[in-house]
């Protein structure tokens, strides 16, 4: 009799463990973080999952940003949308206007009854992802932001100093034809083209990439990226890479593996690429502000925000959404923060994380690492702001579908450029018709 009791008390006691385990409400989260960034969010997740029971997030690769975004809309259409989405920056206008799609996330959190204050996000983090009203529409995930990235073993053997990046435009030239006399194949190259050398570059020199404040003010915004400015720069490239000091290694995020094999010596890309750096890297290397043209008034300004951020998807029950705000709470604590900053090099989204890894000498200890911060922290004008555009992707397309003409002689910058406008506008006028409502 006492083996029958002990085996029922252990049978129950397994069919309660059961239970609970079946109880754990499961959170699906897609999202486009590959390789380091793809670890870093797995070991999110974990963490978030190992501090409580009721819930479980399940993070799943889906491609690029654009495949996941693409993947996502049709899994909505299909009343199979995970709860939690991470888009890109250039896919907010889009969000915004796919009202039946999304939960605002301080509605989210609102009604989980959990403290959210944008206030305490960085400003120019907040404000892009906030709605005319105050409401913020998305929750600020992996924010980042361009800045340059310089080989110092490199720069030695072509009698570089190493101490300091170039600050202008004219400086990366005269580095690059020094790295190029010392043997160098690839002084110079940049990752996402339209993000460094277009929009960010137009913030950070203070002129319009579009009317209507960047799109900020209206969806009827068209681009003005035919300036006396970007026809100069876009020139001064083409000139770089017939000279062989800029060499145009791909789209998106592919030249960046150029640098960390230590092929390219200079590259323009997103702060988010410091944790490939800091882990692949063979040789020593320096973070710095973006080149600017010294005789441009005004500039530097501050860059634009890139990254991602997390939109909740609607249809979901009540108890999901709770689960959604336990883990944005989670992730938004000052020192998970810190720690995602320092091991990514994308932004600590909230002052007191920003704080709280100055506080620990952080900064110091690796020189450069604030510069992402700095950049974007400096006081915004209507032209500096941020960028929000319908059909965002396809004009990233055309963008680099234009610019790779040029690079390869095929057109001139300033019909290069021309095009972009043109084709561009073509895509906010469809966006702007089919959102009038």
């Amino acid at each position: 009799m006492k083996f029958q009791s002990l085996t029922l008390a252990t049978v129950l006691g397994m069919a309660a463990l059961s239970t609970s385990a079946q109880a754990q409400t499961e959170i699906q989260w897609w999202h486009s973080m590959a390789a380091v960034n793809g670890e870093w969010v797995n070991d999110l997740a974990r963490q978030f999952n190992e501090s409580q029971k009721e819930y479980k997030i399940v993070p799943t690769f889906k491609g690029a940003y654009d495949e996941s975004m693409t993947a996502a809309i049709a899994a909505f259409r299909a009343g199979n949308a995970p709860h939690i989405l991470q888009v890109f920056e250039v896919g907010t206008a889009t969000m915004m206007a796919s009202k039946s799609a999304i939960i605002p996330v301080g509605k989210v959190m609102q009604d989980a009854g959990k403290k959210f204050d944008p206030a305490a996000y960085v400003p120019a983090v907040a404000g892009y992802y906030t709605a005319p009203n105050g409401q913020m529409l998305s929750f600020p995930f992996n924010s980042s932001t361009t800045i340059f990235y310089f080989n110092k073993d490199a720069f030695k053997a072509a009698g570089l100093p190493t101490d300091k990046a170039p600050a202008t435009w004219p400086e990366v030239v005269s580095a690059a034809a020094k790295l190029k006399a010392s043997g160098h194949k690839c002084p110079f190259t940049t990752a996402w083209q339209g993000w460094t050398q277009l929009e960010s570059f137009s913030a950070w020199h203070n002129v319009e990439f579009a009317t209507k404040a960047n799109g900020l003010q209206g969806m009827d915004a068209r681009l003005k990226v035919d300036s006396p400015l970007h026809l100069r720069h876009i020139e001064n490239l083409a000139n770089m890479a017939k000279q062989g000091l800029f060499v145009y290694k791909g789209r998106g995020s592919v030249p960046e593996a150029s640098f960390v094999s230590g092929e390219c010596a200079m590259i323009n890309t997103s702060s988010g690429f410091y944790g490939n750096v800091a882990k692949n890297a063979k040789f020593a290397y320096g973070l710095a502000p973006l080149p600017y043209y010294p005789d441009v008034a005004g500039a530097p300004q501050n860059t634009v925000i890139g990254g991602a951020s997390l939109w909740v998807m609607s249809g979901k029950k009540p108890a999901e959404y709770k689960g959604v705000a336990e883990f944005f709470s989670f992730i938004s604590r000052p020192e998970v923060q810190s720690a995602s900053h320092k091991r990514t090099g994308y932004l600590p989204v909230t002052t007191a994380a920003y704080k709280l890894t100055e506080e620990s000498g952080f900064y110091k200890e690796y020189p450069g690492t604030d510069v992402a911060v700095t950049q974007m922290i400096r006081k915004v004008t209507d032209k500096s702001r941020g960028i929000r555009l319908g059909n965002y992707l396809q004009i990233r397309a055309i963008e680099d579908e234009e610019l790779e003409q040029v690079w390869n002689g095929k057109k001139t910058a300033k019909e290069a450029l021309d095009a972009i406008v043109q084709r561009g506008n073509e895509q906010l006028e469809r966006f702007q018709k089919a959102n009038k409502g």
